[in-house]
């Protein structure tokens, strides 16, 4: 009986139908981020559209949609076409590189758990890691392009505040490899039961968080497009569907990046045996336990923006070298002392 699950589950045809399905989730759960924060943001702000169109303001996303596809692209007549166009090809394949090694819930039929996921890698996690940097190419490639000072301006800033999170961000997912034990993802999700590694190590939670925070590009770490000061930043040139795939790549690594804090800080889809033993429940609970928990983070990440003012660039760099580089290292030494110590 076991057999015959594994041989389906890990069928390379139903793995690559359930990698689409993935990718189709995805970027529906994206849509839903998009008006979501968007009717928060009326809600807030008085803005009309997301309030008034159609029943919850549901329809002023499909305007919206409407707008961007029937838009003029323009390209700058200065502009490296090339580069110009292919940039938000390289943008969106990177969250889809990213969306291979995820893990997405799993089902648990006899206690033993299977994996939803495309893919599992030994080294997932720095795979995935490794996918998400290669944004700041895409990005690049659009301000060099452009031949625009804006746009130019608006990706150096990424680069100074990528390079600087990028460095607390990767010693905090050592510290939990460390803990786990792996570098690989699911291993270090389901060494989570039942102790959340956030208990363990609750600074290298905020840290991830903060970091993550940033390299996301999410207020107060939205300097590169800060629009009182440089209209969109790096995307300033881009009209009609080459802002919307720049727009839309933004709320998918919104999404996958709180998978992350869940995966790494939060237990993943782990429960306790006597909710899972039941073959039903095994089979539903866990992966809606799992996405409970991410719709959680994005809806904190979301009330933040509206919560905290935007950092100046300047401040945004001494927070990263000056704060959370000392801090996540503070916690590498604190898992490596509990190793030591023997505590896990």
């Amino acid at each position: 009986m076991m057999m015959d699950i594994e041989a389906i589950i890990y069928n390379p045809i139903l793995r690559g139908i359930f990698g689409l399905c993935i990718m189709g989730a995805v970027f529906g759960g994206a849509c839903v981020a998009v008006w979501f924060e968007r009717k928060l943001s009326a809600d807030v702000q008085q803005r009309y559209g997301p309030m008034r169109v159609g029943p919850h303001g549901l329809l002023q996303l499909v305007a919206d949609a409407i707008k961007l596809f029937t838009k003029e692209d323009i390209i700058p007549k200065n502009a490296d076409k090339l580069l110009f166009t292919s940039a938000p090809i390289l943008l969106m394949g990177s969250v889809f590189l990213m969306l291979v090694a995820m893990p997405f819930g799993a089902i648990i039929i006899d206690g033993q758990s299977y994996v939803l996921a495309a893919t599992e890698m030994d080294i997932s996690i720095l795979y995935i890691e490794a996918m998400s940097a290669i944004s700041i190419i895409g990005i690049f490639m659009v301000a060099y392009s452009a031949n625009n000072k804006f746009s130019v301006l608006g990706a150096f800033r990424n680069f100074a505040r990528m390079i600087g999170y990028e460095v607390p961000l990767g010693i905090c997912v050592v510290s939990v490899a460390i803990m786990a034990g792996s570098l690989n993802i699911v291993e270090i999700a389901e060494a989570q039961s039942p102790l959340w590694f956030i208990i363990m190590q609750p600074l290298g939670a905020i840290v991830f968080f903060i970091a993550l925070m940033a390299d996301m590009g999410r207020l107060p770490f939205d300097q590169n497009e800060s629009e009182e000061e440089l209209i969109a930043g790096w995307m300033t040139e881009y009209t009609s569907m080459r802002f919307g795939y720049c727009f839309f790549a933004e709320y998918i690594h919104l999404i996958l990046g709180s998978m992350l804090v869940v995966l790494l800080f939060l237990g993943g889809w782990n429960l306790p045996a006597f909710l899972t033993n039941i073959t039903i429940l095994g089979i539903i609970l866990p992966t809606a336990f799992f996405l409970l928990k991410v719709a959680l983070v994005i809806l904190f990440i979301i009330m933040i923006r509206w919560a905290v003012p935007r950092y100046r660039i300047d401040q945004v760099v001494d927070l990263s070298w000056k704060k959370l580089l000392p801090l996540a290292l503070l916690n590498l030494g604190w898992v490596i002392a509990l190793g030591l110590l023997g505590v896990y």
